[in-house]
């Protein structure tokens, strides 16, 4: 058992520019960016690391390459859902053999069960292994919502014990913290705001771009020097708004490489940013006091 609190940055994959394989070593010099920077947590094969873009092979690779070269030097979080349970249970005894934290776990996606069926999902897969799990609340892309009571039903079983939520709803995340829930916030632009309702944690898709400031900004809330925090907020906030509401992963990969970062684009068939979208957030970048 382990106790997660802090940055959690859910890497980017890198790519040849190709696209055809990873880039091991631009992605080891990218997580010794996000560790010399202070970040918390890794998190690999998420979202943010385009999982959906991977084989089967790159997935079991790539945790295998991160957990080797992380090596104790921060919190190591595997992204294991599948579709069915019997695959991420393969997935999250891999990941807990190569030593791994904590698994996330979705709800089983795409026209999945309901939520008793989410539930024995679940559950089966928390008995399969003994590290902890952190259950994923985003249900634009699962069509299934985590309710704060459901919630709480998970928490129930032993070695479920966080909750990842990507509403972007502010309401919500007062209501889980509520409950008693160990929430790390997923929605960039509400990082500073969820740390100010006591969110354990951040699982921030922006700290790719920007981890030293991710990190300050998670240390000066801890310190309660709210003022500095907001100034600081103030000073990113746009950069994080225009990631959640602009392609997500090509806008994190733009901001990094923008900001000098090794990032480069998404796997196709995804496109990179449009003419205009990227004219504007060059004049964001351009716009921070960094």
């Amino acid at each position: 058992m382990t106790d997660l609190q802090g940055v959690c940055t859910p890497i980017c994959s890198i790519f040849s520019d190709d696209g055809l394989r990873i880039d091991e070593t631009a992605q080891r010099k990218h997580l010794d960016r996000l560790l010399s920077a202070g970040v918390h947590i890794i998190a690999v094969c998420g979202g943010t690391g385009e999982f959906s873009f991977l084989t089967r092979e790159e997935r079991l690779a790539l945790t295998e390459m991160v957990a080797r070269h992380i090596d104790g030097r921060a919190k190591l979080i595997v992204h294991a859902s599948a579709v069915m349970t019997q695959e991420t249970i393969e997935y999250a005894k891999h990941a807990q053999d190569h030593g791994a934290d904590c698994l996330l776990i979705l709800p089983p996606y795409f026209e999945g069960p309901t939520l008793e069926g989410c539930y024995e999902h679940y559950a089966k897969v928390a008995g399969s292994i003994s590290i902890d799990l952190m259950a994923y609340n985003i249900p634009v892309h699962t069509g299934i919502d985590v309710t704060p009571e459901f919630a709480q039903r998970l928490m129930e079983i032993d070695n479920i014990r966080y909750l990842k939520d990507s509403t972007g709803d502010f309401l919500r995340i007062q209501q889980l913290v509520k409950a008693g829930i160990r929430v790390f916030n997923g929605a960039d632009p509400l990082m500073f705001y969820g740390l100010m309702a006591n969110t354990i944690g951040c699982f921030w898709g922006t700290s790719n771009a920007i981890p030293e400031l991710a990190v300050k900004l998670y240390s000066l809330c801890q310190q309660q020097q709210w003022e500095e925090a907001r100034t600081l907020w103030n000073n990113i906030f746009a950069v994080n708004d225009f990631i959640w509401h602009n392609p997500f992963n090509p806008s994190v990969k733009a901001l990094g490489n923008l900001l000098g970062h090794d990032l480069r684009e998404c796997r196709r068939p995804v496109q990179p940013l449009t003419e205009g979208e990227a004219d504007r957030l060059s004049q964001l970048v351009a716009d921070l006091s960094i």
